[in-house]
């Protein structure tokens, strides 16, 4: 039996395939203790663990904060990470020094759950909610101006924060160390191999154990079309879009469901057609057995059912994490973007799912690879037995040698040609040519990358 600590952000996407995990160490005789926060309280007790309360330790916010993380802004949930990591300081000590801990169960981007393992030296096991992002899968990750913007303005700030956390003993290596994948950290990611963008760079420290879905959940799809929309539990206020999907779909032969959480009142969305309905929550993956199609904010939680449940999607994403999924999905052809929300875009959008095949068939090859994963029971056991050792090549490491010889190689062609140009040409085009050289260091960084990694795939003879 082991003494398993779990922890998690206050955040649905991120506790809830963590669930059934727990629920499979309990079974399996180990005591689990579950930190997290009051509105998961009843699901975390139905899994048989010890439910900790962490709300006492949750910082008051101020309403630029509160609408940043609403807005879900990567320097705002970075810095309340850092504050509820000291306000649960002197709490977790006691906890560690008295539960002596054999493994510890965190959230990827839960701060107080890495850095506390790290501090005790308890071997730790990362729980990954979304794909496992690392040099190759962020380029999946889209940020936007705006989003680039608040990053770099909101550097110092994130700098001023991590900061403090030394003063407390806490080990880290930087920012990137808390929020980035290695192929040094055991992990435990909620996809398969093939769903994975760059599997193959991923070492043996990772399982992709699949969705974390119960086995017996099987696809029981209705006579009747039946059309899903819902936006998560984050960014689901949106009262207009749920307006337009009620009118794509009125006089239609189709049933629709949308489920909007208490952000919107429905009286709002006047009177309803008989064919639609609305609801605060619905049990999502008894609808998505039943749904033709899914219109989703492409929350990877959401997905994830969605294909399980063979469930072809219109993709709706709302920040760059989401666009990386809604990428996946098109790669692999179980869905379509929805690059016109207008009335008559979503209509064409569900008919076109409905009318061709192939997006079904993708679904469904897709929820086959899913169910061959090592899925929940495979999760506990990795769990149990860490720490791993990590057998065969790490890819990430090959890289980044091959990439360094690279930018060697163009730093000295870049000053050759600059030197070529001053004799040859004209002094007046060396600071034309510097700024072109600069500008094409990103793009030559990521054929390099991209082109070395197939060159090693290749090498290694690596398979997804």
């Amino acid at each position: 039996m082991k003494n398993i600590a779990f922890f998690c952000i206050p955040a649905h996407g991120h506790t809830n395939p963590m669930l059934a995990v727990a629920t499979e160490l309990v079974k399996r005789g180990n005591a689990v203790r579950f930190y997290s926060f009051n509105e998961f309280e009843i699901k975390i007790k139905a899994t048989g663990a010890e439910y900790i309360s962490c709300d006492s330790y949750l910082p008051a916010l101020t309403e630029q904060e509160e609408a940043g993380l609403k807005n879900v802004s990567t320097t705002e949930m970075t810095i309340q990470d850092i504050r509820i990591t000291l306000s649960m300081n002197d709490f977790l000590d006691a906890e560690f020094k008295a539960f002596r801990f054999d493994v510890v169960y965190t959230d990827s981007v839960c701060f107080w759950g890495k850095l506390n393992a790290w501090k005790h030296n308890v071997p730790m096991v990362v729980s990954t909610s979304t794909f496992a992002f690392n040099q190759m899968s962020s380029q999946y990750m889209k940020n936007s101006p705006r989003e680039m913007t608040g990053l770099i303005f909101g550097l110092p700030r994130v700098s001023h924060e991590l900061k403090k956390l030394k003063a407390y003993g806490y080990k880290f290596k930087g920012l990137f160390s808390l929020i980035q994948s290695d192929n040094d950290t055991d992990s435990v990611v909620y996809t398969s191999k093939h769903f994975q963008p760059f599997s193959e760079s991923f070492s043996s420290h990772y399982l992709f154990a699949g969705p974390s879905i119960h086995p017996d959940n099987n696809p029981q799809k209705a006579e009747r079309p039946l059309v899903y929309v819902s936006m998560g539990t984050v960014i689901n206020d949106r009262p207009d879009f749920y307006s337009k999907c009620i009118d794509a779909v009125r006089g239609e032969d189709v049933d629709l469901i949308i489920t909007c959480g208490n952000a919107v009142d429905v009286a709002s969305l006047g009177e309803l057609p008989e064919n639609v309905k609305v609801f605060p929550y619905v049990d999502q993956l008894e609808i998505l057995s039943k749904a033709s199609v899914f219109i989703t904010h492409c929350g990877m939680n959401s997905v994830s059912e969605s294909l399980y449940m063979e469930t072809p999607m219109v993709l709706y994403p709302q920040t760059n994490e989401q666009a990386a999924v809604a990428r996946r999905v098109t790669e692999i052809g179980a869905g379509i973007m929805l690059k016109d929300d207008s009335v008559d875009g979503i209509n064409k959008a569900v008919r076109e799912l409905m009318k061709i095949e192939t997006y079904a068939k993708a679904a469904r090859e897709c929820a086959e690879d899913f169910r061959n994963c090592p899925g929940i029971t495979g999760a506990a056991e990795f769990i149990e037995n860490a720490p791993h050792t990590s057998s065969g090549v790490d890819v990430m490491k090959e890289l980044n040698k091959a990439y360094v010889l690279a930018q060697v190689v163009y730093n000295i062609i870049s000053v050759l040609l600059a030197i070529l140009i001053f004799h040859f040409v004209s002094p007046a085009f060396i600071w034309v040519y510097v700024v072109l050289a600069i500008i094409l260091c990103a793009p030559f960084k990521n054929w390099s990358q991209n082109s070395n990694y197939k060159r090693l795939i290749r090498k290694y003879n690596l398979k997804r």
